[in-house]
């Protein structure tokens, strides 16, 4: 069946549910909602037979809807509408939520129901619930959803306002007056609800040092704030990225800030911010890399089972910035002289690593010379895990991974991901960044020649599935995160047992000579870092001019190619 994708960018929801029903055998296009006559004219391009909305901010055209059956995935209960429905679900402590979708007729979000899934809500970001729950139900209704259309002959329940067993109700916008924290009077739960709630976008306005700006990125702390009390709303302490804030009964801490500036300022570590403010400030580092006992801000954190060593590295989106890498390279050195034989490298619940930091180096007083000294990094980071004699690594994604991510994935002997991740193994949509990590030693090795070629060039999300099927990873696991990192510790724990574990870490030692002697890791990384110099330095401003459109999130003018394979030159409905 045709199934046409109307959304407003190709988010992380847009990749699954676009990668489940591509798996199903769907033939699917997208176009992004720029104007009513685009989307119309997509339309009459393609000649779908469902429209699915998975992520819309407005209403589709009425001369859409009117002609063809339109599917809008909606994050919310039935009944529920607004375009805030996550934010007020989170802020005001619902304890569970559910994913609807409707069929689009004159009222957004008012139409009838084809399918809807629930879910219990847990106490975490707004991104975090999105990437997760948001996702799994979505996924599930509207394969329901589209299965009833196939079939045919389903009729969609109608939604009536007047009855008192429909859950949801009409929410409007929320706007910065709802999400106002008062630190005078808010606890530590309020205050995380508010920015939890905001996480991603919009943030929540407020004033830190004086200045207007947004929050995002909030963790609870359960220890600092007893030692170092503080007025509320005052900074108490800072950590690497993130700065603690005082409250009325505790501490939180704040991750990223964006200044309210004029020319939309960057989303930025909050340290960076603010760095001369806290020139004052204490300073609250943790002693070593063990897991905290308490709730704290701890971005690689490390754990042991046994003979397992477990090393975590949550970082916002998955972005990892020059001083994030070197970080994380001294913590891999570290967990390697522990007494094990297998190290787990566990990433973060939400993303494993989406490669360099893009807004970090948009915010440098030299982008291209923050752009190699941050691939220079990642590279260190990656060649330290190929390097790596005396374990078997283990690379658990439990959250997406994209870019260079994939690959410091892959440099790990063995990659398990869960049931549900999402991979993005190529750099082409940053302006035709070559990329780097060792992907020409890596890939080839894995998947050959022309599949290196294929996928560098695909430029569409694989499902964990896709990958171990194309040889790009080695397992795929469990769906739901928390059986997924008992099936991950389980065969850790069995890998480190094993009695041929010797001879494994013998052959790889040798397998590892044998390829440095045929080409040595340091030519693949020259032959890489020559094309990036091009990139970073050269005359084609590709990859600067993407990169400043991806950080400042300007709206999408047009449907990149490779996603509306209706506007190819050589398309044409099949018979």
């Amino acid at each position: 069946m045709r199934i046409l994708f109307l959304c407003h960018a190709f988010n992380s929801l847009s990749q699954r549910l676009y990668s489940e029903l591509r798996a199903r055998g769907h033939q699917l296009s997208i176009e992004y909602d720029i104007a009513d006559v685009v989307a119309e004219e997509a339309v009459a391009l393609f000649r779908p037979e469902l429209i699915v909305a998975p992520y819309l901010r407005r209403a589709i055209p009425e001369s859409i809807w009117r002609r063809y059956c339109c599917l809008v995935v909606h994050p919310g209960i039935v009944g529920d509408r607004g375009p805030s429905a996550l934010d007020w679900a989170i802020q005001e402590g619902e304890r569970n939520w559910g994913v609807t979708v409707l069929q689009a007729t004159a009222e957004m979000d008012a139409g009838p129901v084809w399918a809807t899934e629930t879910f219990p809500m847990r106490k975490v970001k707004k991104s975090s619930l999105y990437r997760h729950e948001v996702t799994e139900a979505a996924v599930r209704a509207l394969l329901k959803a589209v299965e009833r259309f196939v079939v045919g002959g389903f009729v969609p329940t109608p939604v009536d306002d007047a009855d008192p067993t429909i859950p949801g109700r009409q929410r409007p916008l929320m706007k910065q007056v709802d999400r106002a924290i008062d630190w005078q009077c808010d606890e530590t739960a309020r205050v995380l609800a508010r920015i939890n709630a905001a996480d991603g976008f919009p943030g929540v306005a407020d004033r830190l040092f004086g200045e207007p700006c947004r929050l995002f990125d909030a963790w609870p702390e359960e220890t600092l704030c007893t030692l170092r009390p503080g007025a509320p709303g005052g900074v108490i302490a800072w950590r690497e990225t993130a700065i603690l804030r005082a409250t009325v009964d505790g501490a939180v801490w704040i991750g990223h800030l964006r200044r309210e500036e004029p020319g939309n300022s960057l989303k930025l570590p909050a340290t960076q911010v603010f760095s001369a403010a806290l020139a004052t400030i204490p300073e609250a580092p943790l002693d070593g890399y063990f897991a905290s006992a308490g709730r704290t801000w701890q971005d690689i954190r490390y754990e042991q089972a046994g003979r397992v060593g477990f090393l975590h590295f949550d970082f916002y989106n998955g972005a990892m910035s020059t001083r994030q890498c070197q970080r994380l390279q001294a913590a891999y050195a570290w967990a390697r002289q522990q007494p094990i034989r297998v190290l787990v490298l566990m990433g973060g619940r939400d993303y494993w690593s989406n490669g360099i930091h893009l807004s970090c180096i948009e915010a440098a007083e030299s982008p291209a010379d923050e752009s190699w000294a941050n691939i220079n990094a990642i590279d260190d980071l990656a060649e330290a895990i190929l390097c790596s004699e005396n374990q078997i690594t283990i690379a658990a994604l439990q959250g997406n991974c994209g870019a260079g991510g994939c690959f410091l994935a892959r440099a790990a002997d063995l990659v398990w991901a869960r049931a549900g991740v999402l991979l993005n193994p190529h750099y082409r949509n940053m302006g035709n960044l070559f990329g780097s990590e060792y992907w020409t030693y890596l890939l080839p090795a894995r998947v050959g020649m022309a599949g290196a070629r294929a996928i560098m060039h695909h430029r569409l999300p694989m499902t964990a599935a896709a990958a171990v099927a194309a040889g790009l990873i080695d397992a795929s696991l469990a769906g739901d995160p928390d059986a997924f990192r008992i099936d991950v510790a389980r065969r850790a724990a069995e890998l480190a047992m094993a009695p041929d574990l010797d001879e494994r870490l013998r052959a790889k030692r040798a397998q590892r000579l044998a390829d440095e002697t045929a080409k040595p890791l340091a030519s693949y990384r020259a032959e890489e870092l020559a094309e990036l110099q091009h990139n970073f330095y050269g005359f084609d401003p590709s990859y600067h001019v993407a990169r400043f459109h991806f950080v400042h999130k300007t709206p999408n003018s047009w449907t990149p190619r490779h996603l509306a394979i209706h506007r190819d030159l050589g398309w044409s409905v099949p018979p």
